[in-house]
C-alpha cells in the first residue's frame, strides 16, 4: 500500500518534480524506479553551485575581524530610518539617533539570522519529502548554503553585538508554520518566494546604504546564493500556477497576502521592537502614533518607489509569479504601484549585485567557464 503525505488533499501540485511523500516514508525513496525519474529543471542551478562557493570562516572570502564603533558611527545611512522621518527624531540627540539606527540594524540582522536558520531547517525538510531526485539534490545543496549563512550571520552579529536579540512573535510564528508544514506549496511560497524575496530586498538595501564594509561584503556574498534559491521558487510557480484550478490559485494568493502582512508587521511594527525604544525613553505606542501621523498613504507610496525597497522586491516576486492578480492587487496599493510592476522586466535589483559577487567568487576560486548571468540562466531554464 502506498503511504500518503499528511493532508494530501491540500497539496497543490501540477508537476511531478514537486511530488512529495510523508517525511517518515523512507520506503518511497528507495523504490527502484524512482532513481531514473529525475527532472532536469534544476540542473543548471545545481551545476552553478561551484561558481558561487564561499566559506564564511575563510578570510580570503570575508574577514569579520575589523571593528566598528557602534556608539560613534551609523551602521547604515540614517536616511533610510523610518523612525527618523517622524516626530521620534525631535526627541533624540545625535548619540541617541545613532543608538536607534544601530539597534534597528541589530533587530534586522537578528531577524535575518533566525530566518536563515528557518531556511536551513526548511530545506532539510524538503530533502525528506521531495521524491524527485533532482529536486532533492537541489534542496540538499540549498541546505548546505543556508548552513553557511547561519555561520556567517552568527559571526557578524557576534562581532557587532555579542549575540542576537530574540525572534519576534510574528516572524517566529511564520517560520514555525512553514518549516513544520507538510505542504510543499506552503514551504515554497512562504520561504523560497516570500521570505527569500524579502531577504533579497533587505540585502540589496544594506548593500546600497550600509556604512560597515563587512556588512556590505556579507550581504553581497549571501545574495550570490539567495538569487538561486529564489529561482527554485520561481521554477515552481512557472510549472504550477498556470496549471491549477482557480480555487487552488486563490488559496495560494490569499495565503500570500496573509504572509505579507506578517512580514510587514515583523519589520515595521513598533510593538515588535519595544526593546529598541525603551532605553531611549520612548513608549512603543507613542512611536506607533508618530508613524501613523507621519506616514500617509501618499508618503508610503513615494518611499516604496525605490527599487531597493525590500517590500517592493517581494511584491514584484509575487506579481511575476502570478500570485498577485487583479483580484488582490488593490490590497498592496498602499505599499507599491502594482501596475508599474506588471510592466517591468523580470530583473530584480539584487540580480546585478549577485552577479558581481559571483564574478568576484570565480576569481577567488580560480576561475570557471560555467558562469551564467541571471538572464542567461533564465533563458536556459
Amino acid at each position: 500500500m502506498t503511504r500518503q503525505t499528511p493532508n494530501a488533499q491540500n497539496q497543490i501540485n501540477a508537476d511531478a518534480a514537486y511530488e512529495a511523500v510523508a517525511p517518515d516514508n523512507f520506503a518511497a525513496m528507495i523504490e527502484v524506479d524512482r532513481y531514473a525519474k529525475r527532472s532536469s529543471a534544476f540542473d543548471k542551478i545545481i551545476a552553478a553551485t561551484h561558481d558561487h562557493f564561499w566559506d564564511p570562516l575563510d578570510k580570503k572570502y570575508i574577514d569579520f575581524s575589523p571593528d566598528f564603533d557602534l556608539k560613534k558611527g551609523y551602521l547604515v545611512d540614517p536616511e533610510i530610518s523610518g523612525e527618523l522621518k517622524t516626530a521620534v527624531a525631535d526627541k533624540l540627540n545625535e548619540d541617541q539617533k545613532i543608538q536607534l539606527v544601530n539597534n534597528n540594524a541589530r533587530w534586522s540582522f537578528s531577524s535575518i539570522l533566525h530566518g536563515e536558520q528557518g531556511a536551513l531547517s526548511l530545506s532539510a525538510s524538503l530533502c525528506h519529502i521531495l521524491k524527485d531526485p533532482g529536486a532533492q539534490e537541489y534542496a540538499a545543496n540549498q541546505t548546505r548554503e543556508e548552513a553557511r549563512h547561519v555561520t556567517a550571520f552568527s559571526q557578524y552579529v557576534q562581532r557587532r553585538w555579542d549575540k542576537p536579540v530574540k525572534i519576534g512573535d510574528a516572524l517566529g510564528g511564520l517560520l514555525q508554520d512553514v518549516v513544520s508544514s507538510p505542504l510543499v506549496w506552503k514551504k515554497l511560497v512562504g520561504m523560497q518566494m516570500m521570505v527569500e524575496g524579502l531577504a533579497m530586498g533587505a540585502f540589496a538595501t544594506f548593500y546600497k546604504f550600509g556604512y560597515d564594509p563587512v556588512m556590505v561584503k556579507l550581504c553581497q556574498l549571501v545574495m550570490t546564493d539567495e538569487a538561486f534559491h529564489h529561482k527554485f521558487g520561481k521554477i515552481w510557480a512557472e510549472r504550477t500556477i498556470p496549471h491549477i484550478s482557480p480555487e487552488e490559485r486563490d488559496k495560494i494568493e490569499d495565503w500570500a497576502w496573509e504572509v505579507f502582512h506578517i512580514l510587514l508587521y515583523n519589520l515595521a511594527s513598533p510593538e515588535q521592537k519595544k526593546h529598541i525604544y525603551e532605553p531611549l525613553g520612548l513608549e512603543w505606542q507613542w512611536v506607533q502614533d508618530a508613524f501613523m501621523e507621519a506616514m500617509t498613504d501618499a508618503k508610503i507610496r513615494e518611499d516604496m518607489q525605490d527599487a531597493t525597497n525590500i517590500f517592493r522586491v517581494l511584491v514584484k516576486t509575487l506579481v511575476k509569479a502570478g500570485i498577485i492578480t487583479k483580484r488582490t492587487s488593490a490590497n498592496y496599493a498602499a505599499y507599491v504601484d502594482v501596475e508599474e510592476l506588471y510592466g517591468e522586466g523580470d530583473r530584480m535589483i539584487g540580480d546585478e549585485i549577485a552577479e558581481e559577487g559571483i564574478k568576484y567568487l570565480i576569481g577567488v576560486n580560480g576561475g570557471s567557464d560555467r558562469y551564467l548571468s541571471m538572464d542567461a540562466l533564465a533563458a536556459a531554464e
